[in-house]
């Protein structure tokens, strides 16, 4: 029986295979794997916790084994129940989506504008926008309630995407501009010699291209607001306009906490944020390493 070239390759390859599936992986690699693996399950703990309390009933919380013996969904039903968590979801989507869009569309703008227009006091604006991001956001909270107050806007879903908008759009602007930086200027001059205008430019050359800068910064911002509690907590006192978070806080009690039912009305809250960063992963991390490029 004759062997043919081809038979000959398939044969190496196999033994190449079986060689690489012998040959022990160096030290450093699986060191390296090993403490990957340990930060990973440090990182994922906290999570199945989370998910573990919520199913199991009050008495086991601490005095019971990690996992649950007998699985409950009480606590599913109560936080559904008493914290009205459909009525605060929405207002969450609410707030959340409109800060996003607020957001991207001022830092698409302002970004364009810092990286590829010229005007008199370009550098001086742009380090007066990055200074606002030196102030921590709690020293602000009482001059800014007292100016919505004083605007009529205090205690309402306005005032606080007014406060959103306006403290998150900074670092936005900044990310953006490295984005647009990356993007070579003779695109730009050739499609204004083309005749476009500069808005032209910017929706149909400029966009397009940003689109993972644009993502990242919509999960930055959607984490950002969606977990937001501070603001929200301080400028809305009507408990119908609160978004979830500070409702969630609300069942933390100074005696006793119900554990399932709070921990059940956070693993709820945390799906929004899982969908929204599995659906835009891939521009994400796409973003992430265009925007290391050039700053």
């Amino acid at each position: 029986m004759t062997t043919t070239a081809s038979d000959q390759v398939v044969a190496t390859g196999r033994a190449e295979s079986r060689d690489r599936r012998r040959r022990p992986l160096p030290v450093g690699k699986s060191f390296a794997a090993f403490i990957l693996v340990a930060i990973a399950a440090f990182m994922v703990f906290p999570l199945l916790w989370l998910i573990a309390t919520s199913l199991r009933e009050q008495n086991t919380i601490f005095n019971g084994p990690i996992f649950p013996t007998h699985i409950t969904f009480a606590g599913y039903r109560n936080a559904w129940v008493t914290t009205e968590f459909a009525l605060h979801f929405l207002n969450s989507v609410w707030i959340t989506a409109a800060t996003v869009a607020g957001v991207v569309l001022f830092a698409c703008l302002a970004g364009y504008a810092f990286a590829k227009l010229r005007f008199p006091f370009k550098n001086v604006l742009y380090v007066a926008l990055l200074a606002t991001l030196m102030m921590p956001s709690t020293s602000l909270i009482i001059p800014l309630y007292l100016q919505l107050k004083t605007i009529g806007l205090l205690n309402t879903q306005g005032g606080l995407l007014i406060l959103y908008i306006s403290s998150s759009a900074p670092f936005s602007m900044f990310l953006m501009r490295a984005f647009f930086q990356t993007i070579p200027d003779e695109l730009v001059q050739s499609a204004r010699v083309d005749g476009a205008g500069e808005f032209t430019v910017f929706w149909r050359v400029i966009v397009p291209l940003a689109r993972p800068g644009i993502a990242t910064v919509i999960i930055f911002q959607f984490l950002s607001t969606w977990n937001e509690f501070i603001y929200a907590n301080t400028v809305l006192q009507d408990t119908s306009r609160l978004p979830l978070q500070p409702v969630l806080f609300s069942l933390m009690g100074q005696y006793n906490t119900d554990w399932p039912t709070l921990t059940a009305g956070l693993t709820m809250s945390i799906i929004p944020v899982i969908l929204v960063y599995v659906w835009m992963q891939r521009q994400f991390v796409a973003g992430m390493t265009l925007g290391a490029v050039k700053s």
